[in-house]
């Protein structure tokens, strides 16, 4: 995997993190392939059991696609007379939102600074975002006439509702962390030299829950925005059965009963 991207398991917490600080974490070919690897390994590996998505440095979490590098492409795109440069959306940036908000386990992003384009909608597709103070939001894609991507056509209006999402990204605008906590991107807002320290501390205590009922409560709360009621309460029964069957809920009504702190296995 390519030093752009950082990968670190452990205790069942897996850590991604962008690593183009030089760069404000732009997205060029070699991060957002290993972005990929990285997002797709932390989902299918069964002993991680909660994803960090960060970012090094302190000026941006991710700024989107590196234009500078893509401007070339667009170049070399023209003069073969082929379309390449653009299939990064289905070769990269769909796998990698795939993979972050299909994972079976919680995903926590830690927003240190900028998130625009493309670093906004990764961070959309965290289950829980911690927010610097000091970071800013911006959908960027209309600014340099490209329509929406990296899924947020898709999470964007289920976070802060249509109409705002369609003023946000018809006319781009930069959020400052203040804004984005009461429009509901950040669920949490914490001074800048805090961030690191509160993004682990909340990824180790889901890392350490009940997993099995994580990926439940992920996949009924997006099964349901799309579905009827009635679908739903049949989705809510065939997951309840299925939490109901984990060893961590046998751990927990006992643990309930003895009046103890339940110490969960993730299954």
């Amino acid at each position: 995997m390519a030093d752009t991207v950082l990968y670190e398991v452990s205790d069942g917490l897996a850590t991604i993190t962008l690593n183009r600080p030089e760069a404000m974490n732009a997205m060029n070919t070699e991060t957002k392939v290993a972005l990929r690897d990285a997002a797709q390994a932390a989902a299918a590996d069964g002993g991680v059991r909660a994803i960090l998505l960060t970012a090094a440095g302190d000026r941006a979490f991710c700024v989107g696609q590196d234009l500078k590098e893509h401007i070339g492409l667009l170049a070399a795109d023209k003069e073969s007379g082929s379309r390449h440069t653009m299939s990064t959306v289905r070769e990269h940036y769909n796998p990698i939102v795939r993979a972050l908000t299909g994972a079976p386990k919680p995903v926590v992003a830690a927003v240190n600074g900028v998130a625009a384009g493309a670093g906004f909608g990764f961070a959309l597709c965290a289950d829980y975002r911690i927010v610097a103070d000091t970071a800013a939001f911006t959908t960027s894609f209309a600014g340099v006439a490209l329509t929406a991507d990296s899924g947020m056509s898709w999470t964007l209006p289920r976070v802060i509702g249509p109409g705002r999402a369609a003023d946000l990204l018809l006319f781009p605008r930069s959020i400052t962390a203040q804004e984005a906590f009461e429009l509901g991107i950040a669920n949490r807002l914490v001074p800048s030299s805090e961030l690191r320290g509160e993004a682990e501390k909340v990824a180790r205590a889901l890392a350490a829950g009940p997993t099995v009922a994580y990926a439940a409560l992920k996949e009924s709360v997006a099964y349901g925005l799309t579905h009827s009621l009635d679908e739903t309460l049949e989705k809510e029964d065939e997951l309840q059965a299925r939490a109901g069957a984990s060893e961590d809920h046998v751990i927990a009504v006992q643990a309930f009963v003895n009046k103890e702190k339940p110490k969960y296995l993730g299954r």
